[in-house]
Formats: C-alpha cells, sequence, structure tokens
C-alpha cells in the first residue's frame, strides 16, 4: 500500500510539475522547459524513491517532448537540438535519482543506526535503572533532607579521607552557620578551617561508626561557638571507610542560657536560703515571745476558785504544742545549730527528728572531729539530707537508711543509701534533667552542688537507692581522711 501510494505521488509530482509548466508557458515561452519538471523529479528522487522517481521523468520528458517542445502537440517532428536536450534532461535526471536514492540510503542506515543504538542505549539505561535503583531512592532522600537542612539553621557538610580530610560538600547551613561559601570551603581541611576543638582525639571519634558530642568551632568573623555534632562514617561497596558526615548544630546560646540558668538557679536557692532564716528568726523572736507571753496569762488566770479551770489547762497544752510546733518549723527551715555548731549537729538533729516522725531506722556515720566548713557546703550538704531523706520518706519503702560523711583527699563526701524498691530505669535516666521530671528539690541539690564544683551521682537498683554527693574543699588540712567510728544507730521511735 505504502509502495503504490509513493508510485501514485510520483506520478502525481510529474504531471503536477507539467501543469504547472504550462501555467507558466504565456511568461516562459519555449525556453525552460525543464524547470518545473526537474523540481518533481528531486521531490520524487528525495522522498518516493527510485522507481517512482522514474516514472516522474519518464512523465515529465514524455509531457515536455509532447507539449512544449516544437512543434507542440506532435512527438514526432522535433529537432536534433531538442532530441540531445531531452536525452541530456533523462540523463541528468538518473543523476540525480542516483544521488537520491543514495541520499534515501544513507539517511536510511543512519537512522537504522539511530534506531539500534537508541535500542541498545534503552537497554543499558533499563540495566542502570534496575542496578541504581536503590541508590536513586536512598539520593533522592538524600538530597530531599539536604534541601530541609538549607532551609534550617543546621550545617551539614561531608569530607572525604582523600585528598586527606578535604570537604566535598557544604551546604546552605554551614554557609549561613560558619560564613564561608561551598567554593572557598571545598577542598579544604575542616579541622583546619573550623580550628576545631575536640573533646577527645579526632582519631578516637573516627573510630566509631556513629558519633556524638560538643565541638568548638570559629566562624569566619572569628567567633567561637559550640555545637552538637553527629558524625556518621561513610564507605564504600567494600565497606570501607572513605569519609564522614558532619551535621552540627548551633547550640552556643542555649549554653550560654543553662549557664546563666544554673547560676540564677544558685542565687535563688542562696535568696531562699537568707528567707528561710528570716523567717527561722521570726518565728523563734516573735510568734515564739507571743505564745510565751499568753502561757503565762493562762497560768496566772487557772485559780482553784474558778470553773475555767479544766479549760485553761487545756489552752495552756494547747500553747505547748504551739511552742513545740513554731520550734520544729524554725529548726526545719533553718536549725540554728547549722549556723551554731556546724553541719554535724544540725544533721543529729535532723535525723533523730526524722527517725522519731517516720519510723525508719536511721545509721548515722559522722567522723568524730568534725570541724566546722565553709558555709556554703555545710548549706549544701545539709539541703542534701533533707532533700533526700523527705524523698526516702515519700517515695521508698525501706526500713532502715545508712548516713556516711567521710573525706578524700580535698574533697568530702556524703553519701546516703536507702534500701527500697528502687527508682525505675526511664526515670533514673531523667533525673536532674528538668525540674518538671525530678522536682524542684532534686533539681535544686543537683545545681547547689554542680556550682559549689562537686558532682552528685545516683545509683538506683532493686536492692535500693544510693545518692553520692562529692564536693570539693579548698582547705587540705580538712581534708585529710580520719579514722571513724562504728556508725550511730538512731532507732525509729
Amino acid at each position: 500500500m505504502v509502495t503504490i501510494l509513493r508510485y501514485l505521488l510520483g506520478a502525481g509530482a510529474g504531471v503536477g510539475a507539467l501543469w504547472l509548466r504550462s501555467y507558466l508557458h504565456p511568461f516562459l515561452g519555449e525556453r525552460n522547459p525543464y524547470h518545473t519538471v526537474w523540481l518533481a523529479v528531486v521531490f520524487s528522487a528525495w522522498y518516493c524513491g527510485v522507481g517512482p522517481a522514474i516514472i516522474t521523468t519518464i512523465i515529465g520528458a514524455a509531457g515536455v517532448w509532447y507539449w512544449f517542445l516544437p512543434p507542440a502537440y506532435s512527438f514526432f517532428g522535433k529537432d536534433h537540438t531538442e532530441i540531445s536536450g531531452i536525452i541530456g534532461f533523462v540523463i541528468f535526471s538518473g543523476i540525480v535519482i542516483v544521488f537520491g536514492q543514495l541520499t534515501r540510503r544513507s539517511i536510511a542506515r543512519r537512522q537504522k543506526a539511530e534506531d539500534e543504538l537508541r535500542d541498545i542505549q534503552e537497554e543499558l539505561e533499563q540495566r542502570v535503572r534496575e542496578r541504581t535503583a536503590a541508590l536513586e531512592t536512598r539520593t533522592a532522600e538524600v538530597v530531599e533532607k539536604a534541601t530541609l537542612l538549607d532551609l534550617a539553621n543546621d550545617a551539614i557538610f561531608i569530607k572525604t579521607k582523600a585528598p586527606k580530610d578535604s570537604i566535598t560538600y557544604w551546604n546552605q547551613g554551614a554557609e549561613r552557620l560558619y560564613g564561608w561559601t561551598a567554593r572557598e570551603a571545598m577542598g579544604h581541611s575542616p579541622a583546619e578551617l573550623l580550628r576545631t576543638a575536640y573533646p577527645i582525639p579526632m582519631q578516637e571519634i573516627e573510630k566509631h561508626e556513629v558519633w556524638e558530642g560538643e565541638l568548638t568551632h570559629s566562624t569566619r568573623d572569628g567567633r567561637r561557638i559550640v555545637v552538637a555534632s553527629r558524625w556518621t562514617t561513610l564507605r564504600n561497596k567494600h565497606g570501607d571507610p572513605i569519609g564522614w558526615m558532619e551535621i552540627n548544630t548551633d547550640v552556643t546560646d542555649r549554653k550560654r542560657a543553662e549557664k546563666a540558668a544554673r547560676s540564677l538557679s544558685v542565687r535563688i536557692l542562696t535568696l531562699q536560703d537568707d528567707e528561710h532564716r528570716r523567717i527561722a528568726r521570726a518565728l523563734h523572736d516573735s510568734l515564739g515571745q507571743y505564745l510565751a507571753a499568753l502561757k503565762m496569762q493562762l497560768g496566772l488566770l487557772s485559780t482553784p476558785n474558778t470553773n475555767h479551770d479544766q479549760l485553761i489547762v487545756e489552752a495552756s497544752d494547747i500553747v505547748d504544742r504551739c511552742l513545740a510546733e513554731t520550734r520544729t518549723v524554725s529548726h526545719l527551715l533553718h536549725p540554728p545549730l547549722l549556723d551554731e555548731a556546724g553541719f554535724g549537729s544540725a544533721a543529729r538533729w535532723f535525723v533523730e527528728g526524722f527517725a522519731e516522725r517516720s519510723g525508719i531506722v536511721v545509721n548515722l556515720d559522722l567522723p568524730p572531729t568534725l570541724r566546722r566548713l565553709p558555709g556554703e557546703i555545710e548549706i549544701a550538704l545539709f539541703r542534701a539530707l533533707q532533700e533526700a531523706l523527705t524523698n526516702v520518706h515519700r517515695h521508698t519503702s525501706t526500713t532502715k537508711v545508712d548516713i556516711r560523711l567521710g573525706f578524700l583527699p580535698n574533697q568530702i563526701r556524703l553519701e546516703i543509701q536507702d534500701y527500697g524498691q528502687g527508682i525505675p530505669p526511664d526515670l533514673l535516666r531523667h533525673l536532674g534533667e528538668t525540674v518538671g521530671k525530678t522536682g524542684i528539690g532534686l533539681a535544686g541539690m543537683r545545681e547547689r552542688v554542680r556550682e559549689l564544683g562537686g558532682s552528685l551521682n545516683i545509683h538506683s537498683d532493686s536492692q535500693g537507692t544510693r545518692l553520692t554527693i562529692v564536693l570539693p574543699l579548698a582547705n587540705s588540712a580538712q581534708s585529710a581522711p580520719i579514722e571513724e567510728p562504728e556508725p550511730k544507730q538512731i532507732p525509729a521511735a
């Protein structure tokens, strides 16, 4: 069907060329009768093929010979020059057809080669797509994450081992955080560019598959910043490490805020201690005196000749209780013994009262030659003792508590051990992190100890909980080891 259409198209081209020549005959006359036919032959040779082009040539030559070469409308009586012209037309038409066919074949071969190459390329692309599907998915995820990181303030960069520790990727977050553009950072060692201060040797960090910690970096303008850094080792298909991806978050402001919060917490605790002292003094000096005067007045009124003797006796008893309660509250807020006799006396008084009120047996072990300690250390130890015993009474089912105070070189150590059910692991991990999770008491204790340069540790299991506080002592003479006696047992009432 296609071949027939090509032949019809070739014949139509020859007829159309003759019709066009007849239309132009008034303008061209008998000169150049082959112009339009040449166009038809070239068209057929180019688009239709050899056979249709030959048909076009035959129709064109016959039409020109019959209609346009004198004598017109006759196949006979033509001049020999016209014969040579028609022969030349046929020969050149043949050349055109040959060149057209060669061109068509060349185009066909090129098209075939392109089709084959396209088929091979598609097959290779399909294989590549199949083999790299996982890689493309991972790459898309990395690109997506990198795009998100570009929108955040986090810095992400990749350094490779060869050339040695050189940066090969630097995202927009890194540009914003550090100030260097990707072009400026590429090829540099991050340790040299950022003047990194490591908490441990970098070789130790690079041994980990994944490492997290805090680093100190320098920005382009010379500022030193603290970043929360996360390192991930990158490996080739053989499993050999080829580099590391580092994601850094600026925590400089947070660290400053934490330091300020710790200072503020200690300041609040100091003010709290001052307020306790003031309230204790007020209760003792004012309310206590008023209640004592009231007791004296009630004593004068309790005469045998009145009907109010029993009432007055009861009132006197109530006043006695008020006085006792006032003294108890005063001492709990800030025991005078802490200021007057030091931590040892205050601890013994508080432990005795705790054992009496709670029914828990307390073993208090203090050095016999315990001297006065710096005021802030005595307050820290006493508040820790208060908070720890309060927590023991509230949250454990223990019947016994061991308290031991001892000295290490240039340090003092307080250890409080109960024998309850222990602290759940999830809660133990969060102890001391926030006030909301641990309560103001324990958080305040931790901040107070930290401000004094000490440490607070909690160890807990199914056998009980042990709280250990270690504080530094400036006075090395006080920190000399002291032989301690057997613990003093304070029984429950």
